[in-house]
């Protein structure tokens, strides 16, 4: 299975305001509307961080590279990617006339964060450092977007390494919640169909340890000793006879 790790930067939205606080700004008052500044990917175990941005790139062009990462990609891995990497990425190939990558399955490692975890904050910086695995890259600030939207050398620079550093920080983090993914997409699918395998990272060292148990049924369940995650098998414990009699009694 190939797996894309990818986050973006974004240009802010430019309005005019009459203050800062809780302030509604109408479509009138938009100057000019965000767009994808950079973006930074890798491919789950291999070595390059690939980089591409508007400072180096045409747009069009730029755009049309991460539309090729994703169009040969079994999975995107992200942090709240589906909420704004993806929707955002998107907006921008629709606007630019490109078609839709073809579907692939998303893990997002904040849902997962938010939904299993209870940390104090969700923020990727937090988590990372945390679980003690590579920490996010400082920046100047907003002062870093508004150089790159002059086009400022230096800014650019200084995006790039946190950019890229977001991607490696994300990698250490998949991998610590890797099995705690619920939904993870099945290797056993993409990598060698027929040999069984752990679903969350492909390993073969599986340890059969006890059942999982359903209202009705009965099966065989199996812990990864590379990642730790579970799975269980698809073929009933059960004889036929057992199956039906439960299910009478539940009924």
């Amino acid at each position: 299975m190939r797996l894309l790790l990818l986050d973006i930067e974004t240009a802010p939205n430019i309005a005019h305001v009459w203050g800062l606080w809780q302030q509604n700004v109408a479509i009138n008052q938009l100057i000019d509307s965000g767009y994808v500044l950079c973006w930074s990917a890798k491919w789950y175990g291999e070595k390059e961080v690939m980089f591409d941005s508007i400072h180096r790139s045409k747009p069009i062009a730029m755009l049309k590279r991460v539309h090729k990462l994703l169009s040969e990609c079994d999975a995107v891995i992200h942090y709240n990617g589906k909420s704004f990497d993806i929707p955002t990425l998107n907006k921008e190939f629709i606007v630019h006339e490109m078609p839709p990558p073809p579907p692939y399955k998303q893990i997002d490692l904040c849902q997962v964060a938010k939904s299993t975890f209870r940390f104090p904050s969700n923020k990727l910086a937090y988590i990372a450092k945390a679980l003690g695995v590579a920490e996010k890259k400082n920046h100047r600030g907003h002062e870093l977007w508004v150089g790159c939207m002059a086009n400022d050398p230096e800014c650019w620079a200084e995006m790039e390494e946190y950019n890229r550093g977001d991607v490696t920080t994300l990698e250490e983090v998949y991998e610590r919640m890797r099995p705690w993914v619920r939904v993870h997409p099945n290797h056993g699918l993409y990598d060698e169909p027929g040999i069984p395998v752990c679903p969350s990272c492909g390993s073969g060292n599986l340890q059969r340890r006890g059942f999982a148990r359903t209202l009705v049924n009965k099966y065989a369940r199996y812990q990864c000793n590379e990642c730790g995650s579970w799975t269980r098998e698809t073929i009933s414990e059960l004889p036929k006879e057992d199956r039906q009699l439960i299910m009478r009694r539940v009924v």
